[in-house]
């Protein structure tokens, strides 16, 4: 998540042995997009500035001719309800808020995530041997989890589970974690708990339970799922350019994307006195797809939704989205009551709430399961 948050002191930190700095990126200038069609050089010190401030933006350096964002998307009907329901509800309890902090802890040991530093490609590693162990326990036929690599040095991950068509709904996250603290991005001390170390391990724990479905797991579903994990987003949503710019390459044959960039904390709202909610983002998504997304948090979640806003490029749904496919964000809460820790060394599993964690993971099992048996998109 790309926002400007107030600096912190940092944190001590040794869970991970000393990382020689990596080299960043090249003083080259770098072609952002501010808007829809606003384009402009800079380089890559003014960008991760502009960054700072709090200015999304999408890096398209490496994916100039796609289309600007909402002019090519590719045409989409969804369900007008959600259908499967028997199926799905006995899925629901067997997510765990335990074993969702038991993958996250781990996660936030890392210094940082910095998709240009060593630590950042240690814990992507760490994420494809995670990711890996669970579709390795499920049994599940032909599933594969797979590195997708960069120009950088952190790698996203990509985990696919077959079903008998290539049509594909795509739940995503981003990996990365950054200290906007000062220059030093590849040592500051950055847990990204929340940002999004939160939406990883929601989508890591729905992963985990959909596949304990005997359909799913057997590539008997009529979509195929795919799960990813993007490097970079901290960078100008960088990993998921250069996914998303591969995929249209080749005619993958997506249905839907959901983004979800921060999913645990929900002090900012219950502190205004106001309860817990999903923030459900209306702007540069697909309107079908969102409003299928309210239809399975008023299912399949305990707690409502909040419409709001987040602007432009301001995650990783934007990067398939800009290339024709139709794509969609969910968040912690309204936008304005997000997590005042982000992009600090205190963005730590102490400011996390798992049962809140729960709820997104509940809807991303939902809104995996209806869209993989679906039958007429």
């Amino acid at each position: 998540m790309k926002l400007s948050i107030a600096a912190a002191a940092l944190t001590a930190y040794s869970a991970a042995a000393l990382s020689i700095p990596a080299r960043d990126a090249q003083p080259s200038l770098r072609t952002i997009e501010l808007s829809p069609g606003n384009v402009k050089q800079v380089t890559e010190e003014q960008k991760f500035d502009l960054l700072a401030q709090g200015t999304n933006l999408i890096d398209i350096t490496e994916d100039l001719d796609a289309s600007p964002i909402k002019q090519n998307v590719a045409a989409a009907t969804f369900p007008a309800s959600v259908t499967h329901q028997s199926s799905i509800t006995p899925l629901l309890p067997l997510l765990s808020t335990a074993s969702m902090r038991a993958t996250l802890e781990p996660l936030t040991q890392f210094r940082n995530r910095y998709f240009n530093s060593t630590y950042g490609a240690q814990s992507s590693e760490w994420l494809l041997k995670t990711a890996r162990d669970i579709v390795s326990a499920s049994g599940a036929v032909n599933a594969t989890v797979e590195a997708f690599g960069h120009s950088f040095l952190q790698s996203s991950i990509i985990a696919r589970i077959p079903g008998r068509s290539e049509k594909t709904i795509v739940l995503g996250a981003h990996q990365d974690s950054i200290n906007s603290r000062d220059a030093d991005r590849v040592n500051n001390r950055a847990p990204g708990a929340d940002d999004d170390g939160s939406g990883t391990v929601t989508i890591l724990e729905a992963l985990r339970v959909v596949l304990t479905d005997e359909a799913v797991r057997t590539g008997n579903a009529p979509n195929t799922l795919e799960l990813h994990w993007y490097a970079a987003e901290e960078g100008g949503l960088l990993g998921s350019v250069d996914i998303w710019k591969k995929y249209k390459a080749e005619g993958r044959d997506v249905k839907a994307m959901l983004q979800q960039d921060m999913t645990g904390y929900s002090k900012g709202t219950t502190d205004k006195g106001k309860p817990e909610v999903v923030g459900v983002i209306t702007d540069y998504v697909d309107a079908g797809l969102t409003e299928f997304i309210t239809k399975v948090v008023d299912a399949y979640c305990d707690i409502g939704y909040v419409r709001t806003e987040c602007g432009y490029g301001c995650s990783d749904h934007a990067s398939a989205y800009r290339n024709g496919y139709p794509s969609a964000f969910v968040f912690e809460s309204d936008f304005t009551d997000d997590s005042p820790y982000i992009h600090t060394s205190q963005d730590t599993l102490e400011t996390v709430n798992f049962d809140h964690m729960l709820q997104h993971a509940k809807l991303t099992v939902g809104f995996a399961y209806e869209l993989a048996f679906a039958t007429d998109l």
